[in-house]
């Protein structure tokens, strides 16, 4: 078996920190926990990443692009309006279904922007609205630029995340 690349070693670290912030948040993630769950040492992390913070934007980026690529597959194989949706909306539900870390990792990023920012900090705010931003765009183009069909669905993916968050079912919302 030959030796993992550095950047195959940067997505391991980067999946393992996705898994670890979504349990316990920035500031309850060691990188020592992070390190461990991605089977490197604590100074090889640093090697592949500069800082704690550089992992977390890695982390968060990697899991809302997961997000954008799930809502963009489903939809180049669907054709018309509602097998369109439908498909999205199937595919985000396999998705945080199969691997919830992805959709908890997005939630501990909106709840660290205001405090980032209220230190001072604009990088993970930045992130987040890119990534948020990306996300749109890839389902408003998807759904035909129709920004009410848009944002209805952003809407109820919203809510269904935050009743998965909150260990209810999504059929909780209807």
């Amino acid at each position: 078996m030959g030796r993992i690349s550095a950047l195959e070693r940067r997505e391991s670290v980067t999946r393992a920190a996705i898994t670890e912030f979504a349990i316990a948040g920035y500031h309850g993630t060691s990188t020592a926990a992070i390190a461990k769950r991605a089977g490197v040492t604590q100074p090889y992390l640093f090697r592949l990443f500069p800082d704690k913070k550089a992992i977390f934007v890695a982390a968060l980026v990697r899991s809302m692009d997961d997000t954008r690529l799930a809502f963009e597959t489903a939809a180049d194989g669907a054709e018309g309006g509602e097998r369109v949706l439908q498909a999205m909306t199937n595919a985000y539900a396999q998705l945080i279904s199969t691997r919830p870390e992805t959709l908890l990792m997005q939630m501990q990023g909106y709840a660290a922007v205001a405090a980032a920012e209220a230190q001072g900090d604009g990088l993970i705010g930045e992130v987040v609205r890119a990534g948020w931003m990306n996300i749109w765009e890839t389902v408003h183009l998807s759904l035909g630029a129709d920004a009410d069909k848009t944002a209805s669905f952003l809407a109820c993916g919203m809510l269904g995340n935050t009743l998965t968050a909150i260990g209810l079912p999504a059929s909780a919302g209807t």
